[in-house]
């Protein structure tokens, strides 16, 4: 469900993940490191987790 939230609000509302992460102000070490154990990474070209 993170997954879900976090691509969508990068596709429809964000042009990367500093601007997400500072709008709703969480730390972007975190997020990563949570998607990172579910097994996806985020990707700078795509602007998603995969």
């Amino acid at each position: 469900m993170l997954l879900s939230f976090v691509n969508m609000k990068l596709r429809d509302e964000f042009s990367d993940l500093d601007e997400l992460c500072g709008a709703l102000d969480v730390s972007r070490e975190d997020l990563e490191r949570r998607l990172k154990a579910l097994g996806y990474a985020y990707n700078e070209k795509t602007n998603q987790f995969k």
